[in-house]
């Protein structure tokens, strides 16, 4: 497995640890890691705190986003994808999609490569966590 997905694999773990939702994700340059961060959505009651938010956020003023990559551990969704765009990040790699198939098709419109991995430890993590949190991942992912 990839170092950065490995990573962000570790990221969705703390933010379970932590009562929150276990979704990961890193963003990498080259061989360099420049950002991670973990859906704090729970921990900061703050709706738009998803992994790959909370990442771009801490990744701070970088002068640009251009030969990036975003790693989740998750496909992601509209508002995700729309950071994604807006700061030209090229690709996306992500664990899985069966638990959230998220905006493929929106990303690729917008010329960024998208590499599902569909990775088992991903899925399962997820899917155990919605499995026990039902309501809090409708409302994560806009149903309720």
């Amino acid at each position: 497995m990839d170092r950065f997905m490995a990573e962000a694999i570790k990221e969705a773990k703390k933010g379970l640890a932590e009562g929150g939702i276990p979704i990961g994700a890193v963003l990498a340059k080259g061989n360099r890691l420049v950002s991670k961060g973990h859906n704090m959505r729970i921990q900061e009651n703050n709706p738009i705190m998803h992994a790959e938010m909370k990442c771009i956020e801490n990744a701070g003023r970088i002068k640009s986003f251009k030969g990036t990559v975003l790693y989740s551990t998750l496909m992601p969704c509209f508002m995700c994808s729309g950071a994604v765009v807006e700061f030209c990040i090229p690709k996306v790699v992500v664990g899985e999609s069966s638990n959230f198939s998220g905006t493929r098709q929106f990303l690729e419109s917008h010329n960024v490569e998208v590499v599902d991995l569909k990775l088992e430890e991903c899925k399962k993590m997820l899917a155990s966590y919605i499995k026990k949190n039902k309501a809090v991942w409708r409302e994560d992912i806009g149903e309720l």
